[in-house]
């Protein structure tokens, strides 16, 4: 056994165990299925894997640990993003079968990779060491260049896979150089241990420069301007299931490494990392919204809204209480879904003569689909923040923990831009329920797409109307975070 390390490690680090098992039965299960080409039997392996995982993080829920010697941490704070990342694989997974059977292309390393990407994710949210938080980190990032490119014949794939690992690539150096300064300083790379070293270091200009150095590395993962040109490209030309899961997974995972390093780990810098990303939130939400009025490609434009959503959950760091952290892990439980259901509409609108990814594919949806132009309506009001949807509570929360650690005029601004995203939103809503139905190919909703929107609908709905056991979630969760206060 490796030194460090213990029989009840494995115990706690369950579910990346059951995790990697699983990914590892997908590509036996691809080998025995080959001959049968049942991509479907694969996506309910693929689900098996994700459920088994899922079950196995029951018996640590009111676990706090710190575990392989000081590397990963087990609490409420990893157990419910870990919740998200499967959650959202799960349906990620559910919106593929559809997407794959009508692409031609093999699904067994497909789902390995999404997989692979989950695991990274955990790792990420679990880590308090710099070292497992990078293991984590380029375990998801070289999933997802391989999976943004896994079209081979589309021209657009191809281009979004090399932009996303070159610039993925330069922001990794960037981030690691911050870090490497971090250790320099502090002399170890677990992070609670460098928050005591950092005390008293504050004016260390050195030690501010590993604050912005480590902040353009994670804005670049969660796309904060200026660090977000490669989104709307990469959204654009990945699989529209991929891109679902980008916008969500890889968004999350970066938002609990970032709340990991900077509150657990340089507590004391709080003066310069909040104004940092103040600035970040402000210029983030604005230019992700008005950029996003000009779209008329539907990825793009969710790009754009995503790149706004990400100005929306650094109001909660710029907070930095205990309120401010449970509002961003609502606002990223929500976000999963409407976001998610959003991206399972436009799987709908792929067939084989129609790409499915422009504005004017959507007239005259409520025609053609009434049960995909509703829910369409529904994660479009929830992202624009209307009640009594899962998304106005969500932003109701993130801007109340902005008034309550008193930033007013970033709650105001806030406030404002969701006002201005109504304006794209609703053109959604104008084009599935106002235009003429164009022509194409019948639109059909198999049983695993209709499940996929089915659960995104539901969860949009109830959390907005009774969204009190996810609070306590969230806040039992923010709870287990050190230095929040």
């Amino acid at each position: 056994m490796p030194p460090g390390l213990s029989t009840l490690d494995f115990y706690y680090i369950r579910p990346e165990i059951v995790l990697t098992a699983g990914s590892l039965v997908v590509l036996i299960a691809d080998v025995l299925l080959l001959r049968r080409r049942s991509g479907n039997a694969l996506a309910w392996v693929t689900l098996a894997a994700i459920g088994a995982t899922l079950l196995s993080l029951v018996p640590l829920a009111n676990t706090r640990v710190e575990v392989a010697n000081g590397l990963i941490a087990v609490d409420q704070f990893a157990l419910f993003f870990k919740v998200v990342f499967l959650i959202a694989a799960a349906i990620t997974v559910l919106m593929s079968t559809k997407y794959l059977e009508v692409e031609g292309v093999p699904p067994g390393e497909y789902y390995f990779l999404v997989l692979c990407a989950t695991l990274g994710m955990m790792i990420m949210a679990g880590g308090i060491d710099l070292v497992t938080i990078l293991v984590g980190l380029e375990t998801m990032a070289v999933s997802f260049y391989i999976l943004a490119g896994f079209i081979k014949p589309n021209q657009r794939s191809n281009e979004a896979a090399v932009k996303y690992f070159l610039l993925g690539a330069f922001s990794l150096g960037i981030l690691l150089y911050g870090m490497s300064l971090m250790y320099g300083l502090s002399g170890s790379t677990n992070l609670r241990v460098m928050a005591a070293a950092f005390v008293g270091q504050e004016s260390d200009p050195r030690l501010v420069l590993a604050v912005i150095l480590v902040a353009a590395g994670v804005g670049f993962k969660i796309a904060a301007v200026p660090f977000h040109m490669w989104a709307p490209d990469v959204y654009e030309g990945a699989p529209t299931p991929i891109t679902a899961f980008l916008s969500v997974g890889s968004k999350a995972a970066s938002f609990a490494m970032l709340l990991r390093i900077f509150l657990e780990g340089m507590p004391s810098m709080n003066a310069d990392w909040r104004l940092l990303f103040e600035a970040l939130a402000i210029v983030t939400m604005t230019l992700g919204n008005v950029a996003a009025l000009t779209q008329s490609n539907l990825k793009r434009m969710l790009a754009y809204s995503s790149i706004a959503h990400a100005g929306y959950l650094l109001i909660g760091v710029v907070a930095g209480t205990e309120r401010g952290v449970s509002a961003m892990l609502i606002y990223l439980f929500v976000y999963a879904f409407m976001q998610l259901g959003a991206f399972a509409v436009l799987v709908l609108l792929r067939r084989r003569d129609v790409i499915g990814d422009e504005l004017k594919d959507l007239s005259g949806l409520y025609v053609r689909s009434p049960f995909a132009a509703f829910a369409m309506l529904l994660f479009m009001l929830s992202l624009g923040g209307i009640p009594p949807t899962a998304g106005f509570m969500g932003k109701f929360w993130l801007f109340s923990a902005a008034i309550d650690a008193q930033y007013y005029g970033l709650a105001v601004i806030g406030v404002l831009n969701s006002a201005v995203s109504l304006y794209y939103y609703i053109r959604v809503v104008v084009f599935m329920y106002l235009k003429k139905e164009t022509m194409g190919s019948e639109l059909v909703l198999g049983p695993s797409l209709a499940v996929a929107l089915g659960v995104a609908v539901v969860v949009t709905i109830v959390l907005g109307v009774y969204p009190r056991l996810l609070f306590e979630l969230a806040e039992a969760s923010a709870a287990t975070l050190g230095a929040v206060r």
